[in-house]
This record gives structure tokens, C-alpha cells and sequence, in this order.
């Protein structure tokens, strides 16, 4: 007798595994934290296997449930194409994003995949740039929405939520313990000059290892333990990890996180998109 996957339980496994956890998973799909967890349990039932590891904080897919995730998004991207083909969708065009490189992640990807699913015939266009030029770009209308990360939001933008500067290094690293204390940044990178001057405050000697324009760049060094870097918290790139440094390196400053979205277009789909970005920060 041929069994069935629930697909709203496939759906929050997803969201859980690229949320990592059910706390942010459940804000996004706009559930309780308790519906989601039923979901995946109801899930585990039906396939009696084990999916998620929740014995450390954060949540982990064991090896099964790595082994359903491949097959989940390929069965819920097949579902959301045939109802995008199947059904009448009154919007179509394109909406440009603009986003620093470093609070692309975790929020980002989960908004767009919503908006697909919303909007299939709405093309995104994802520009991944720095505060400032993403700034000016909206100031001419190239862009239609941006993310940035400043110390005040402008007058037509609105602040999602005020987040920590953190120290990050390479895993297991020790480049941080090291004087004078090794840095790497872009050179349009606004936290630079804050963290410079917090380091002279307290009296810790440094020097900028790495200059680039280019992110990976960065993130390459420090995860190869050549230099440590900041981050805002809760957005740290992949292979570093926040230092732990018991007050060896100094506290830093918190920065805004603001959106800002043109009041100029048509229809609804520059507000539903908006809305998505604040529910992907309500459940950070």
C-alpha cells in the first residue's frame, strides 16, 4: 500500500534545517515553536527514523536526516512548480535586493525561497554589497529594497534590530591571543575604523594583515588562522567561529540592522517582500 509524505512537515523540516532550529524556523512559516516540533515529530513517526539531533543547542540532522533533506527539497520544489504552472499568478517582473555580504546569511536565502514560493513569476535580483553603496544605489532607484548595517537608520528606513559586534577567528584558532594582533578587512568594511580604535583604547597593539575588496578573501585568511576579523552576531560566516577570549580583546560596539524599501512601485510586491525580511529578524 503506497504511504504519503506529509508535505507541510517535509516544509518545516526544510525551514529547520536551513534556520538551524525550530525557534527560527517556526517565525519564518508565521507557527508556534510547538507546531513545528510536532511536524518534525510526526515526520520521524511516519518514516521511523530519527531526523534531528537535539542534543547540542543547536539543532543538527543526523544521517538520516541529511539523506531526506536532498530528497525534500527536490519533492517540495516539484510541488511549488506545479502549482506555479497549474494556477493563474497575477504578478510578474523583477525586484532588486540589495544586502551586505556579511548579514547575507542565515535570513536571506529563507526570505527568498518564501517570496519564490509566493511570487514564482517575480524575478529577484540579489546584489551583495557594502552599506554605503547599497545606500546610494537606492538614493538613484536601482534598487527597490536594501538591508544595511549602520550606527543610525535614515529617515525613510525602519530598524529591524540592533545586534552585538563580535570577534571571530579560524576554528580552534589562535591567532587572537597573538600581539601585535593580526587583522583582516575589506577596505570598504564600516566596523574597521570602530574596532582600530577600540584596540588603541585598550591599549593592544595591531596591524591589518589582510586588505582586500574581496570578502572571501577575508573569510579565507581568518579561517586559515592568519588574522582574526569581526561579525555582526548571529551572521558569521562559514568556517570561523565566534573567539571566546574571556576579555582579552575588547567589547564592541552594537550596530543597527535597517531596511529600507521604495514606496515607488506598483502592486503589492515590494511590500510582501519587505514583510518577509521583518518576520525572517522578528524570529532571530
Amino acid at each position: 500500500m503506497a504511504r504519503n509524505l506529509d508535505m507541510t512537515a517535509l516544509r518545516s523540516f526544510v525551514a529547520v534545517s536551513d534556520a538551524g532550529g525550530v525557534t527560527r524556523a517556526a517565525g519564518f512559516l508565521n507557527l508556534t515553536q510547538s507546531a513545528v516540533s510536532m511536524q518534525i515529530k510526526r515526520l520521524e513517526e511516519a518514516l521511523d527514523l530519527q531526523l534531528l539531533d537535539r542534543t547540542e543547542r543547536k539543532v543538527k540532522l543526523t544521517a538520516s536526516g541529511e539523506q531526506l533533506l536532498g530528497y525534500a527539497r527536490r519533492i517540495l520544489s516539484l510541488n511549488d512548480e506545479v502549482y506555479a504552472r497549474m494556477t493563474a499568478q497575477e504578478y510578474e517582473g523583477e525586484v532588486v535586493v540589495g544586502v551586505p555580504h556579511d548579514i547575507v546569511y542565515p535570513a536571506i536565502p529563507l526570505v527568498l525561497n518564501r517570496f519564490a514560493r509566493d511570487f514564482p513569476r517575480v524575478k529577484v535580483q540579489l546584489i551583495s554589497s557594502y552599506t554605503m553603496r547599497l545606500r546610494e544605489m537606492f538614493r538613484r532607484g536601482d534598487v527597490d529594497i536594501i538591508l544595511t548595517t549602520e550606527d543610525r537608520c535614515g529617515p525613510t528606513g525602519e530598524t529591524l534590530t540592533e545586534l552585538p559586534l563580535v570577534w571571530v577567528g579560524a576554528i580552534g584558532g589562535t591567532a587572537w591571543r597573538q600581539r601585535p594582533l593580526r587583522l583582516a578587512y575589506e577596505h570598504t568594511c564600516i566596523f574597521r575604523q570602530g574596532v582600530q580604535a577600540a584596540l588603541d583604547r585598550a591599549g593592544i597593539p595591531w596591524v591589518m594583515t589582510v586588505e582586500s575588496d574581496s570578502s572571501r578573501t577575508v573569510e579565507a585568511s581568518v579561517s586559515a588562522d592568519l588574522a582574526v576579523h569581526t561579525s555582526v552576531d548571529g551572521a558569521l560566516p562559514p568556517y570561523v567561529e565566534r573567539i571566546q577570549h574571556g576579555g582579552a580583546l575588547p567589547d564592541l560596539k552594537t550596530t543597527q540592522i535597517n531596511l529600507y524599501a521604495s514606496d515607488l512601485a506598483d502592486g503589492p510586491v515590494i511590500g510582501a517582500l519587505a514583510e518577509l525580511i521583518r518576520q525572517a529578524y522578528r524570529a532571530s
